[in-house]
C-alpha cells in the first residue's frame, strides 16, 4: 500500500455527491493528501468529470436503500469529516444528518455547503452563484457602467465564498476535534462567505472611499490605471499600476508625460483612460507584453484558457498538469513534502475502502 503524502495524509473525509463548491473543495483537500471517498449514485456521471473527481476514490452507493445507508454509515463512522451540499433537511431524511451520524462518531466534523445557509427565509429555495452574490453587493459592483452587471463566472460565490470557506471551516473543526475529541457542524453559506470576501470594500465604504456605482472606483474599472485595454490586434492587456512608482513605469513604457498624465485626481480618470486607450491601440497585445517584460509597470497580457498553459511563467512553475490530454491546475498551494503531480480518480467499493483504512490504522498503531 502506497503511503499517502502531504499535510493532510492522516485525514479521512467522506464527500457526498454534489455540484459546485463541494467537489472543488474535496479535490483541493485530496490534493493536500487527505483520503477522500466520494459517494455517488450508481451509474451517475459526476459533474466536472475527471478533473473535479481527481485525487480521490469514488464509491457507488444508493442512499435510498437500507444497504446503501448502512454502507455510508460505516464509512462515516471511520472518518474525520463529512462534506455535503444538499438543501437543508435532505441528509436528515436520508438518515445521515449530523445528530444521526455523530452518535457513532462524536469527533466527526460535518461540513454543510449551501448558498443561503441552513436557516433563514431563503434556506430551502434553489439558487446559483449569480443569485447568491446578487444579495451581497458583489454582483452590483461588477461590469460596465450603464449596463447590467456581469457574472464573474462562478468564482465569487461558488468557489471563493463557498469552497474556500468550506475548506477553512472543515480544517478548523478537525484541529479542534483532535484536541477535544468533540466534532462540530460547519454551516457554510456562499452569501456569507462572499460578504467576508468583500471586507475591504466595506472598509472603503465606511471611509467614504467607494461610490455605489460601477466604473467609478479604484478597483472596478473606474481608474485608468486599473482596467483592461484593447490592443491593435483586438486582444487585451491588463493594467494594474496602483502604486506611484509602478504608474511611473507604465507611463515610461507608453511614452506619456507624467506632467500631463497624472494618476490623480479621480475627476481626470475618464480623460486619462482615453489617452491610455489610444496608446494601447498602437501595438499588439504581445508587443506590449514584450515591451513591459521585466518591468514593475504591472502590465500583463490577458490570456485565454487555451493560451494560459503555454505562458513562460506557468510553464516554468509547472502550474498546469496534463492528464490524458486535459490541461488542468496542478495541486495548490505547494508543500515541501507533497507531490505536485495529479492523482487520477479511481472507482472502488465500500469494503475495499474500509479494508484499506483498517490496514492504515494498524500501521499507524504499530509505528
Amino acid at each position: 500500500m502506497r503511503k499517502r503524502q502531504g499535510p493532510l495524509a492522516d485525514v479521512r473525509i467522506v464527500e457526498m455527491e454534489a455540484i459546485g463548491p463541494v467537489p472543488l473543495a474535496a479535490m483541493i483537500l485530496a490534493d493536500m493528501g487527505a483520503d477522500v471517498v466520494r459517494l455517488v449514485r450508481p451509474g451517475h456521471q459526476a459533474m466536472g468529470g475527471a478533473v473535479l473527481s481527481r485525487s480521490r476514490t469514488t464509491v457507488e452507493v444508493d442512499l435510498k436503500t437500507p444497504e446503501g445507508r448502512e454502507a455510508a454509515l460505516a464509512l462515516i463512522a471511520q472518518a474525520d469529516a463529512l462534506i455535503e451540499g444538499y438543501r437543508p433537511g435532505v441528509m436528515e431524511r436520508l438518515g445521515l444528518g449530523p445528530d444521526q451520524v455523530r452518535a457513532d462518531n462524536s469527533r466527526l466534523v460535518f461540513g454543510r455547503m449551501t448558498g443561503w445557509g441552513q436557516t433563514g427565509p431563503l434556506a430551502s429555495l434553489a439558487g446559483h452563484d449569480i443569485n447568491y452574490i446578487s444579495l451581497t453587493g458583489a454582483l452590483h459592483a461588477i461590469g460596465r457602467a450603464g449596463s447590467p452587471p456581469l457574472p464573474p463566472l462562478n468564482l465569487v460565490g461558488d468557489y471563493g465564498g463557498g469552497a474556500m470557506f468550506l475548506i477553512s471551516g472543515l480544517l478548523a473543526g478537525i484541529i479542534r476535534a483532535r484536541e477535544t475529541g468533540k466534532g462540530d457542524v460547519v454551516d457554510v453559506a456562499m452569501t456569507e462567505g462572499t460578504l467576508t470576501l468583500l471586507s475591504m470594500f466595506h472598509a472603503f465604504i465606511a471611509d467614504n472611499q467607494w461610490q455605489d456605482r460601477r466604473e467609478a472606483n479604484l478597483l472596478d474599472g473606474g481608474a485608468h490605471f486599473y482596467r483592461c485595454y484593447e490592443c491593435a490586434d483586438g486582444k487585451h492587456v491588463a493594467v494594474g499600476c496602483l502604486e506611484p512608482q509602478f504608474y511611473a513605469a507604465c507611463l515610461a513604457g507608453l511614452g506619456l508625460d507624467p506632467a500631463t498624465h497624472p494618476q490623480y485626481p479621480a475627476s481626470r480618470w475618464p480623460e486619462m483612460a482615453e489617452a491610455f486607450a489610444r496608446c494601447f491601440r498602437g501595438k499588439t497585445r504581445d508587443q506590449w507584453a514584450e515591451l513591459f517584460a521585466g518591468t514593475d509597470a504591472c502590465i500583463t497580457p490577458v490570456l485565454s484558457f487555451e493560451e494560459a498553459p503555454n505562458h513562460d511563467h506557468n510553464l516554468s512553475r509547472r502550474s498546469y498538469a496534463d492528464v490524458d490530454g486535459v490541461a488542468q491546475a496542478a495541486p495548490a498551494p505547494r508543500f515541501s513534502d507533497a507531490p505536485t503531480s495529479v492523482r487520477a480518480a479511481r472507482l472502488s467499493t465500500v469494503e475495499n475502502v474500509l479494508e484499506s483504512w483498517s490496514r492504515r490504522n494498524a500501521t499507524q498503531c504499530a509505528s
